[in-house]
C-alpha cells in the first residue's frame, strides 16, 4: 500500500509538474500575473501603511502616557504644595510658636529627660493645640521634632523623646533652612489601628514638615503632620490612569514601591506580597525586572534581590525622565510601556504604565486585517494560478488533438518526418494544390508570444526572397487552438555538412560551383537587409532541381532565433552549438547584438575551407577555446591544412573572408560571386560530373536504404530539407 501510495504521489507530481512545464505561464502574460502584481502591491502598501499607522500609534500611545503622567505628576505637586502650606500656617501661629519655644527650652535644658518632656505642661498645652487638627484635618497625628530629629510633641506618650524615626535627612535639612517639606512614604515604628481595628507596627507614614521658628526667625524646630499614603498620596496616583491596564505609582531611589499597586491581588498571586488579606503592596514591592512574565505563570531564574531595576526604573533613579512606547518588563514582567520622570525634591519617581497588549490592541487590529487581506489575495492568486495550469492541460489536448486530426486550414498532414527542439516536421500537402510541402508546428509551449511574433515577422520577411537558391516558403498560419506552422518546399537531397562527413573534401571545382551559388542566396538577402546569422553546412542544402543537380538551397535565414532566448541558450550549451561555433565570426563572439552582413561572409569563408580541406578552420576541447581562435589566432591556409596546393585565387577568396577585421573582408556577397567568377578552375564541374555524382550517390543509398530507414527516412524518400537542419541544430 505505501508504494502504491508513493507511486501515485509521485505520477501526480510528474503531472502537474509537465503541464506547469508546458503551460508557460510565466511568458505568456495570462491574467494569473495580475492578482500577483496585486498581492505584491498590496502586501508593500501593507507595510508602509503599518509602517506609518504604527508610527502614529506608538506617538499617540506617547502623548497619552505623556499627559497621563503630567497630569499625575500635576495633581501630586499640588496635593504636596498643599500639605507644606497647612504645615508652615499651622508652624506660623504664634502661640504654635511660643508653647514649640518654652520646650525647646525645656529639651535643651533636659537633653536625656525623657519624663521632663512628659511631665511638662508645655506639652499638654500643645497636644491640646493640635488636637483639633487631627480632628478636622484627617492626620495620624501632630507632633514637633527637635532640629535633630528627636520627638519632642506626639498625640501619644511612647514616641516622645525618641530620636530613631527613619525620616529623610534631607527633609529634616529642608527645615533647617527654613523651608517646608513633605517626606516620601516610610514604615512607622508605632503601632497605630488598621482599618480592620488590628494594632500593628510598620504601616505606611509620610510627614509635612515646616520649620517653627523664635522671635529672630531663626528655625529651632520642626512641625510634623502625619499623614496616610495609602489613603491620600495612592489616591491622588489612581486618579488618571491608562485603559484597564494602567497604573502609576511611585518608587524611591531603591527601588521601592512608595504607593499602592492596582494589582495587589494579583501580586498576592505570583507571590510577590503575602498572600494574607492586610497584605498591601506599598513598601512591599521591589520595582525590579523578574525577566519572564510572573503572570503567565513562569518563575524568575534570580532570587529578588538579584534581579536588576526594570528598564524604566534604571532610568528614572539616574534622574532620567523619559517615555518607552517599544515596551519593556515591569515589576511582574509584563511586557508594557511607560513614562516616568524623576522628583529629586522629594526624591522619588513617578511612573506611569499600560500593558503592550492594550495599548497596541487597535493597531494589531489593522495588522491582523491587512495580513487576513493579503492572505485572501494569495489564496486567489493561488486558485487562480492552479485553473491556469488546468486550462494550458487542456488546451495542450485540443492542440494534440488538432494535430492528431492531421488538418491545419487548407494543409493535410502525412507522416512525422522528424522532431526538435523546437517543433515537428510533417510531410503534407495542400488541399486544393495537392503540392508536396514540408510542414513545421511550432511548440507553442516552448515560445513566447513576443518570440512567436518575432517569428512571423521574420517567415514574411524571408518570404520576400525569391532566389532560387534560397529555401521558399509557402505560407504560415496560426490555428485557432494557438498552434502556430510555416509550409515551405519539400526538398531531395543531403545538406553539405552530412556531405563533407561522409563523402570528403570536395574538388575545388565543385566548391567554387557550390560557393556560388550560397554567394547568390546571400546577395539577394543583404540588398534586402536580411542578415542569415547562422551559415554553416548544417544551413546549406544540396538538392536537384528539373534535372540539374548539384542544386543548393540555403536554408533557415534567422528563423532559429525565434526560440525563446533562455532556451536558445541551453540547447547552444549541450548540442547545436557543437557545429554553430566553427562558423562564428569574431565580433559575432565579442558583439552578437552588432552583427551586420559581413559576419554572414565570415562564416561564409569557414563553409568554404570545410568544403576545401574537410576539416573546421578552428578546433578545441570546448566552446571556449574555439571562440577564443575564432577572435585571437590566424587561421591555416587550406593548402597548408591539406597539405598539397590549392588553387591560389580560391584560397585568397577564402582567407579574405576569414578576416578578422570586418573591413578587411570582401564587403558585399556580390564582391565574392565576381571574385569567384573569375576563379581559373570556375565552370570546370560540369553537369555530367555532377549527374555521375548523384547516380553513384543513388547506389549507395539503395543498398543501405533499409537500415536507414529505422532511424530516420532515407534521404531518397523526399526527407524534408528543414527538418534535416533544425535536427542537426536541436538535437
Amino acid at each position: 500500500m505505501n508504494v502504491s501510495k508513493t507511486s501515485l504521489g509521485r505520477s501526480f507530481s510528474h503531472s502537474f509538474l509537465k503541464s506547469f512545464s508546458r503551460s508557460k505561464l510565466f511568458l505568456k502574460g495570462n491574467m494569473w500575473i495580475w492578482p500577483i502584481a496585486g498581492t505584491i502591491l498590496l502586501l508593500v502598501l501593507a507595510f508602509i501603511v503599518r509602517s506609518v499607522v504604527e508610527q502614529s500609534s506608538r506617538q499617540t500611545v506617547s502623548d497619552n502616557l505623556q499627559t497621563i503622567l503630567n497630569a499625575d505628576v500635576a495633581a501630586l505637586n499640588i496635593w504636596l504644595e498643599r500639605e507644606e502650606s497647612l504645615a508652615e500656617v499651622l508652624a506660623n501661629e504664634s502661640r504654635i510658636q511660643k508653647l514649640t519655644n518654652e520646650l525647646v527650652t525645656i529639651d535643651q535644658q533636659n537633653p536625656d529627660d525623657r519624663e521632663a518632656l512628659l511631665h511638662s505642661k508645655t506639652l499638654a498645652e500643645l497636644r491640646n493645640e493640635f488636637k483639633s487638627e487631627m480632628e478636622h484635618l484627617g492626620y495620624l497625628d501632630v507632633g514637633i521634632f527637635s532640629l535633630n530629629g528627636r520627638v519632642l510633641v506626639s498625640s501619644r506618650d511612647e514616641p516622645i523623646g525618641r530620636a530613631d524615626l527613619p525620616i529623610q535627612k534631607s527633609a529634616l535639612e529642608k527645615v533647617r533652612q527654613g523651608k517646608a517639606t513633605v517626606t516620601r512614604p516610610f514604615e512607622s515604628l508605632f503601632a497605630r489601628k488598621t482599618d480592620s481595628g488590628e494594632i500593628k507596627v510598620g504601616l505606611p507614614t509620610m510627614i509635612a514638615m515646616a520649620p517653627v521658628k523664635d522671635d529672630s526667625g531663626a528655625v529651632v524646630a520642626s512641625l510634623a503632620l502625619l499623614i496616610r499614603p495609602d489613603i491620600n498620596f495612592t489616591r491622588i496616583l489612581s486618579v488618571a490612569r491608562a485603559g484597564q491596564t494602567g497604573e502609576a505609582y511611585a518608587f524611591d531611589q531603591d527601588g521601592l514601591m512608595l504607593s499602592q499597586s492596582r494589582f495587589d491581588e494579583e501580586l498576592k498571586m505570583i507571590g510577590l506580597i503575602p498572600d494574607r488579606e492586610d497584605s498591601h503592596s506599598i513598601l512591599n514591592v521591589q520595582i525590579r525586572d523578574p525577566e519572564v512574565n510572573m503572570v503567565s505563570g513562569n518563575r524568575p531564574a534570580l532570587r529578588l534581590a538579584e534581579r536588576p531595576l526594570t528598564q524604566m526604573a534604571a532610568a528614572a533613579v539616574q534622574n532620567q525622565s523619559g517615555v518607552d512606547v517599544n515596551g519593556y518588563r515591569d515589576y511582574r514582567g509584563v511586557p508594557v510601556v511607560g513614562a516616568w520622570t524623576w522628583l529629586p525634591e522629594y526624591e522619588m519617581g513617578v511612573v506611569t504604565e499600560m500593558d503592550v497588549a492594550e495599548a497596541y490592541r487597535p493597531l494589531y487590529l489593522l495588522r491582523y486585517s491587512f495580513w487576513g487581506l493579503f492572505g485572501l489575495l494569495a489564496a486567489g492568486t493561488v486558485a487562480i494560478f492552479i485553473f491556469t495550469v488546468i486550462v494550458a492541460r487542456k488546451e495542450q489536448e485540443t492542440r494534440r488533438a488538432v494535430i492528431k486530426a492531421k488538418r491545419l486550414g487548407q494543409y493535410a498532414l502525412g507522416e512525422k518526418l522528424g522532431e526538435g527542439g523546437m517543433g515537428v516536421v510533417y510531410r503534407g500537402h495542400h488541399a486544393m494544390l495537392r503540392r508536396p510541402t514540408a510542414i513545421k508546428l511550432l511548440d507553442i509551449e516552448k515560445t513566447t508570444d513576443e518570440a512567436v511574433a518575432r517569428f512571423e515577422r521574420e517567415v514574411q520577411l524571408t518570404s520576400q526572397l525569391n532566389h532560387p537558391n534560397t529555401i521558399a516558403i509557402y505560407d504560415y498560419g496560426r490555428t485557432p487552438e494557438g498552434v502556430f506552422y510555416y509550409a515551405m518546399e519539400l526538398l531531395e537531397g543531403i545538406n553539405l555538412d552530412d556531405l563533407i562527413k561522409q563523402f570528403g573534401a570536395l574538388p575545388e571545382s565543385r566548391v567554387i560551383h557550390l560557393l556560388k551559388q550560397i554567394a547568390g542566396s546571400l546577395s539577394e538577402a543583404h540588398s534586402l537587409g536580411v542578415i542569415h546569422r547562422d551559415v554553416k553546412p548544417a544551413n546549406i542544402f544540396l538538392t536537384h532541381r528539373g534535372g540539374v543537380y548539384d542544386f543548393i538551397k540555403l536554408l533557415d535565414f534567422g528563423l532559429v532565433k525565434a526560440v525563446d532566448g533562455r532556451e536558445q541558450a541551453s540547447l547552444t550549451s549541450t548540442n547545436s552549438m557543437a557545429g554553430t561555433p566553427m562558423y562564428l565570426s569574431p565580433e559575432g563572439i565579442s558583439h552578437p547584438d552588432s552583427v551586420d552582413a559581413r559576419s554572414d561572409l565570415y562564416a561564409f569563408g569557414a563553409v568554404a575551407y570545410y568544403l576545401l580541406t574537410g576539416t573546421t578552420v578552428f578546433d578545441g576541447s570546448s566552446i571556449i577555446e574555439i571562440c577564443m581562435k575564432h577572435t585571437q589566432e590566424q587561421p591555416e591556409t587550406p593548402s597548408r591544412r591539406l597539405g598539397k596546393p590549392v588553387s591560389e585565387d580560391l584560397e585568397q577568396i577564402v582567407m579574405q573572408c576569414l578576416e578578422k577585421d570586418p573591413a578587411k573582408r570582401p564587403q558585399t556577397a556580390a564582391e565574392i560571386l565576381q571574385a569567384l567568377s573569375v576563379c581559373q578552375l570556375d565552370g570546370k564541374w560540369t553537369i555530367q560530373d555532377a549527374s555521375e555524382w548523384w547516380k553513384h550517390k543513388m547506389q549507395l543509398e539503395v543498398t543501405s536504404i533499409q537500415s536507414a530507414s529505422q532511424f530516420k527516412p532515407a534521404l531518397s524518400s523526399k526527407v524534408d530539407a528543414t527538418l534535416i537542419v533544425n535536427l542537426s541544430q536541436e538535437e
